[in-house]
């Protein structure tokens, strides 16, 4: 059974899916998430695990952001007894924890320069050498990395190398913001609503038709996470068993009455040349900015390379646009 985050009828989750499946049951061994905070972009590669032959054996979750540097070289490589202060016994690394398995290595952007350069090489080897160790060892292991950012403006900026970046960028894979998946929010909200009532002994049987409103308007900044997290906190404070306006944030309703959001546009076009003059200067850019590209790919039949022709962008410089204005690429 699929978990609430990865059901959705919109094309974008679809083909999502369809393209976890195919990346799963390939020998690829590098793979790159791409996706803004709250979409899945660990569920996505716990899924990746577990649909490939390698889910016998273990899938290790790595956060390059919440272990110090100082410490991170040993967690991930593993050490020898005596290669520093404190090391009474040798202990392996997380990197041998996931031999014949996934690791998982979140938020790669935040990597220490140095262990960057390691992993490079350990990419391009398979193997490696425990801290204070002479011996490399040699492992099996699919590498899929993560991060809400575009690495290719950070390699441009030096605070991520190019040859690693290059090396990641085998099978990118773009998990779509929730504001670009139309009525998905009500189908995943109604998911949300089964899974956490029923964990507070209750029946949630719905939205009224204003927060249902109010959903499909709302950008979703949290993505899914916020929509669960929103959900489960109803779960546990409301008596109601149906998801009612005076439920919802302040937040959220301020920016549903204040202001219609700008519309998100797909391949097809669908709303282009239709921009509403109360959005706010920044929504209204935005949403021009979708409407040409759609313009663009639905002259192209959907081919980006042509589509970035007509709009004299690069290829990359338009699915970086398209990246930004959370569209499907």
């Amino acid at each position: 059974m699929l978990h609430p985050e990865m059901l959705g009828e919109h094309e974008s989750i679809v083909a999502l899916r369809a393209l976890i499946a195919r990346i799963a049951a390939s020998p690829v061994r590098q793979v790159l998430i791409y996706g803004e905070t709250g979409t899945g972009k660990g569920l996505v590669a716990r899924l990746l695990h577990r649909l490939s032959a390698r889910a016998k054996c273990g899938f290790v979750d790595v956060n390059c952001a919440a272990i110090p540097v100082a410490l991170i070289e040993s967690e991930l490589f593993g050490h020898e007894r005596g290669a520093f202060t404190g090391a009474a016994v040798a202990k392996p690394g997380l990197i041998e924890a996931a031999d014949g398995g996934t690791l998982f290595l979140d938020e790669i952007r935040d990597m220490d320069p140095l262990l960057q350069a390691k992993l490079l090489t350990l990419l391009d080897t398979q193997r490696f050498r425990r801290v204070g160790a002479v011996k490399s060892t040699g492992v099996d292991v699919r590498f899929v990395a993560a991060t809400n950012r575009i690495l290719l403006a950070e390699v441009a900026a030096g605070r991520f190398r190019d040859d690693l970046y290059w090396r990641l960028q085998v099978v990118p894979v773009n998990i779509p913001p929730l504001r670009a998946r139309g009525d998905d929010v009500l189908l995943l909200a109604e998911a949300f609503m089964a899974l956490h009532g029923g964990r507070c002994g209750r029946a949630l049987r719905g939205l009224e038709p204003t927060a249902a409103q109010a959903f499909r308007r709302y950008s979703w900044p949290g993505n899914v996470r916020e929509l669960e997290n929103l959900i489960e906190r109803i779960a546990i404070l409301e008596s109601e068993d149906r998801v009612l306006m005076r439920h919802l944030p302040d937040r959220l309703v301020r920016e549903v009455e204040g202001r219609a959001p700008a519309p998100v546009i797909g391949a097809e076009g669908e709303g282009a040349g239709h921009l509403p003059l109360h959005l706010s200067f920044h929504d209204g850019t935005e949403a021009f900015q979708r409407s040409l590209i759609a313009a663009a790919l639905k002259e192209a039949d959907g081919r980006q390379g042509r589509a970035a022709v007509r709009l004299r962008l690069s290829r990359h410089a338009l699915r970086h646009q398209m990246m930004k204005l959370g569209m499907a690429v």
